[in-house]
């Protein structure tokens, strides 16, 4: 049963039982009364605990299973995301490498002339010439 909905109901019930006895027999009527009145000061005047605001939250969601459900699974799919994302893009970049590799290896002109320095500085000097003209 919902614990709001059995305090209502054992209010109604102390209400009812209070107005009958504040009738029938004073002296219980007042005991009940202030023993009612006792108990909700003692539940107003409870501090709340640094983290009693969690609590809240959590019964909020449902509790903590439900908390599980609307914080943990949106958590664990946003990083498998971020992983897939990441694996994504490392396999773009394999992909990239080896399409260098074969354009490379593939092209009649050998590997050595590319580490060669002096064949840099013909290229530069060729592109130079051929954005000027």
């Amino acid at each position: 049963m919902n614990e709001q909905l059995f305090g209502n109901k054992v209010r109604h019930l102390l209400n009812q039982g209070l107005r009958a006895n504040v009738h029938d027999e004073s002296r219980v009527g007042a005991r009940l009364k202030a023993a009612r009145d006792q108990a909700l000061a003692r539940q107003r005047a409870e501090p709340a605990g640094a983290l009693a605001w969690a609590d809240n939250v959590a019964g909020r969601f449902g509790g903590w299973a439900g908390l599980s459900l609307k914080v943990v699974l949106p958590s664990l799919m946003l990083v498998a995301a971020a992983g897939g994302l990441y694996a994504w893009q490392q396999n773009q970049r394999a992909a990239e490498l080896e399409e260098i590799d074969a354009q490379l290896l593939t092209d009649d002109l050998p590997i050595d002339a590319y580490l060669d320095r002096g064949f840099q500085n013909y290229l530069k000097k060729t592109s130079a010439t051929a954005e000027e003209q």
